[in-house]
């Protein structure tokens, strides 16, 4: 199995990568997060789980994802791209890399229901998804104005068989859909798997989710070298919580390669109008993690926004903080505004239609493309838009 082979800048034994990370819990669920740490670790070296967990994802999600050379939109910015095609993924996303892995492993422990938060229902979609092929009752907690936003993939999780919770609390977003899948998890932690979405929570959440995303990285970095005979100049991809982005930045930590997180800057850099973390966040804790976080005078988290609800949290995976502490990634921010322009130049150029996440990655190099010009990028099309044509045809009045 190679789902972790030659794994850079690992947590400690405590979860912590550098000063982020950690597991900051209540100290009665202190064994219930060992113990996950504990099955997790055995699960990666037993042959019949990696077997299963290969298979799956190789005739069930359809990896390897491909590496498609943008040819038309390369050719009008002056700028060589490269699309990792998670959106080909089935359920459509990268989410499914990671929902498979912790599905497994959930039935490996005897737990008897999954739980998650998602935001823009990606990650619900394939925790329903994955849930229903290992048979195991499925919970989504997500927030009401997401809901709103997403009913097709809302639509999609009843129809796999899961039971979706509206959040009205807070915000109405994924944060609260994140506290509220948390409280559901407290109530039942022993026969209860809460399915984290993201690199994000308590350890070993982070480094779990990250290792089961690193097969967008080893795949891209195969595929690039069969194609270019060469690395790529650099990478880009949106980071809200941060699994697509760490999916495809860690291959490369210890190559000569740039890598950009695209955070949101959402209407603008006014308190509840953006979700930038590590832009204009400062330490704190959230969610069971010492992370980057978007929070008021008295520590609590602040409210957020974004045009793409997958991107709507005012934390960020502990692996990026680490990472931007170390100058090793660049994280810059992209606007509601750009990320909407970048949708519509992917689908008319390409023929492809991305999702409004990936589209802050577009967005970068569009608004970028006089720095990058004669470089050779790959962006991480994390996810396929089809999720997000109603709401963007309201804004664009279509």
């Amino acid at each position: 199995m190679k789902l972790l082979n030659k794994l850079k800048n690992s947590p400690d034994k405590k979860g912590y990568y550098g000063e982020y990370g950690g597991q900051i819990i209540p100290p009665e669920l202190k064994p219930i997060f060992d113990e996950i740490a504990g099955e997790y670790k055995q699960a990666i070296t037993d042959p019949e789980f990696i077997a299963e967990l290969e298979q799956l994802l190789s005739d069930y999600v359809g990896r390897p994802s491909p590496l498609y050379y943008a040819k038309n939109l390369s050719h009008k910015l002056g700028v060589k791209i490269y699309l990792k095609r998670e959106d080909l993924n089935h359920t459509g996303a990268h989410k499914i890399n990671h929902c498979l892995g912790e599905a497994l492993l959930a039935k490996k422990m005897g737990k008897k229901k999954l739980l998650a938060e998602t935001g823009a229902g990606q990650h619900g979609v394939a925790l329903a998804t994955a849930a229903a092929i290992v048979g195991i009752p499925c919970e989504i907690h997500m927030g009401s104005i997401d809901i709103k936003k997403q009913h097709p993939n809302v639509i999609r999780m009843q129809l796999l068989g899961a039971k979706v919770v509206a959040v009205k609390a807070g915000g109405k977003c994924l944060k609260d859909a994140v506290d509220s899948a948390f409280g559901a998890f407290l109530a039942d932690p022993k026969n209860i798997f809460f399915a984290i979405g993201s690199v994000v929570g308590p350890h070993p959440y982070p480094m779990m989710v990250r290792d089961f995303q690193t097969i967008v990285g080893r795949e891209a970095k195969r595929q690039i070298i069969e194609k270019d005979n060469e690395l790529p100049d650099t990478l880009v991809a949106c980071v809200g919580g941060g699994s697509n982005a760490i999916g495809l930045f860690h291959e490369f930590l210890d190559d000569k390669v740039q890598m950009v997180g695209v955070e949101p800057s959402g209407k603008s850099f006014k308190d509840g109008e953006h979700a930038a973390t590590l832009t204009l966040g400062k330490p704190g804790e959230i969610h069971g993690m010492f992370t980057y976080l978007l929070q008021n005078d008295k520590g609590e988290p602040s409210p957020v926004h974004s045009i793409a609800s997958g991107l709507d949290y005012p934390g960020i995976g502990p692996v990026h903080a680490d990472l931007k502490e170390k100058s090793r990634v660049r994280y810059v921010t992209a606007s509601d505004s750009e990320a909407l322009e970048a949708f519509q130049e992917l689908s008319k150029v390409e023929g492809i239609i991305p999702a409004l996440e990936s589209s802050h990655a577009l967005a970068y190099v569009i608004r970028e493309k006089k720095k990058l010009k004669g470089k050779t990028v790959i962006v991480n099309l994390s996810g396929r838009g089809d999720k997000d044509i109603d709401y963007v045809a309201e804004r664009l009045k279509i």
